[in-house]
């Protein structure tokens, strides 16, 4: 990603089917404690992901080269939550990182995208300590949900030529995050990252 960050605030995004999808959402995030959001936005995201009345911005679909790309889409202004869609170019992915401390429940609207889960063993100041704990290939359609601790993961778009794009809601925006760097055998360093908006 960039290091660089726009300071202004982006606009919530117009497209075919925006009101539905914000309907949708809003519905599930009052749904009750975290386990029931989170399992309740993954139906929504599956149904919303179908629904050919739902069409996301046209920009989402253009990667960019040197990083995968991160639009905030729509961020609630009652709710909090932030809705944010991710355009993985051919063979774009992140390091292990966390979501400091925010559910997230993500879905994959184009392409496939592998998501690789990790245990967290143990933690020694800025070291910690990681087990890959299984992994997946998500297709079209698919959602999954992080809620912390259990929040510690890779995505990475495998294919060589076709492009990826995912949906993320997060309990609130997500400007940074921490991502963790191999070390030696299952250590990795610890690093904050700022999370910048792609226009």
């Amino acid at each position: 990603m960039t290091n660089q960050c726009a300071a202004v605030a982006l606009p919530d995004m117009d497209f075919p089917g925006h009101d539905k999808l914000v309907a949708a959402l809003d519905a599930a995030v009052v749904s009750g404690d975290e386990h029931a959001v989170t399992a309740a936005l993954r139906n929504t995201l599956c149904r919303m992901i179908r629904d050919r009345d739902v069409q996301l911005p046209s920009c989402v679909h253009d990667p960019i080269d040197d990083h995968y790309a991160r639009r905030e889409i729509y961020r609630s202004p009652e709710l909090g939550y932030s809705v944010v869609a991710m355009t993985w170019g051919p063979g774009q992915g992140t390091p292990v990182h966390d979501h400091c401390g925010l559910w997230c429940v993500e879905g994959v609207w184009d392409g496939e995208l592998e998501i690789t889960q990790y245990e967290l063993l143990e933690s020694d100041g800025e070291r910690v300590r990681f087990r890959a704990a299984g992994g997946m290939q998500a297709g079209p359609g698919s959602a999954g949900s992080l809620i912390p601790p259990h929040e510690y993961h890779t995505i990475r778009n495998t294919s060589a030529d076709t492009v990826a794009v995912s949906l993320h809601i997060y309990k609130a925006p997500m400007e940074g995050c921490s991502m963790f760097e191999p070390q030696d055998g299952e250590w990795y360093a610890r690093r904050a990252k700022t999370l910048c908006v792609d226009q």
